[in-house]
């Protein structure tokens, strides 16, 4: 997705900005489907760059690559934690601060769902917290960390709307196409992956992203950061496609 031209009008509010995202990721559709007639590139944007999802449509998703996925997203709620820890020091005040304690909610809750995910798949302990030793394995992590530290409230906002977007709508199609494809995934995977999306969080992340912008953060910047985040999630979901290199 290409960033806007400095003089290329993009809004000024956290729906018109979700929506600009939402059609660059249409228009990029549209350059790819030009450029490579014979590629599927139907679907929602999670669904285009989640190479978990590209291995389901060629027939070569395995229970190995939900057992990287499982590894890949543990050590991701350790680094979550933290940064939504510092956010909220950056941003003590309504909505952000709801935002952030809701997310840190979110993902303590979901700590004990993914350990008893990884124990139906098979992996041991030292599985479970030795993730895949890659670059795109921290990705995601380098990435919402420097969000933490540097980004605006609205940067913040706009990010983590993505963030709820890209991740858990990927995840609830990944769970339709291991239904499909007949991979012997557990109960506790499916259960654990097929939630759809968070509308309240999605809410506060809107607000927060409102309330920066009334603040004064440039909606520019808060659009960019947002992406970087996006991009960094093509990276998550590849160091689960990849495989093993010890």
């Amino acid at each position: 997705m290409e960033l806007p031209a400095p003089q290329q009008e993009i809004g000024s509010t956290a729906e018109e900005l979700i929506r600009e995202l939402r059609n660059r990721h249409t228009r990029n559709t549209r350059q790819t489907a030009e450029a490579h007639p014979g590629q599927d590139t139907q679907g929602s944007s999670y669904v285009r760059d989640n190479a978990l999802l590209d291995l389901a449509r060629r027939g070569e998703l395995t229970r190995e690559h939900l057992r990287r996925l499982v590894a890949v997203d543990a050590q991701c709620q350790r680094t979550e934690l933290a940064a939504y820890a510092l956010m909220a020091t950056r941003f003590p005040h309504h909505p952000a601060s709801d935002l952030y304690a809701g997310l840190i909610g979110l993902v303590g809750a979901a700590q004990p769902s993914l350990a008893d995910c990884a124990r139906s798949l098979g992996m041991s302990e030292d599985d479970f917290r030795r993730a895949p030793r890659s670059y795109r394995t921290y990705a995601f992590d380098a990435m919402l960390s420097w969000i933490a530290l540097q980004a605006s409230q609205a940067g913040t906002g706009l990010a983590l709307h993505s963030d709820l977007t890209v991740y858990l709508g990927g995840c609830a199609e990944l769970v339709r196409a291991v239904r499909m494809s007949g991979i012997p995934a557990s109960d506790e995977f499916l259960a654990r992956y097929g939630t759809a999306s968070a509308p309240d969080l999605l809410a506060l992340a809107t607000e927060t992203t409102d309330d920066g912008l009334g603040r004064g953060d440039d909606p520019r910047t808060a659009l960019h950061t947002a992406w970087l985040l996006e991009k960094s999630l093509e990276d998550f979901w590849r160091a689960a496609a990849e495989p093993a290199t010890g």
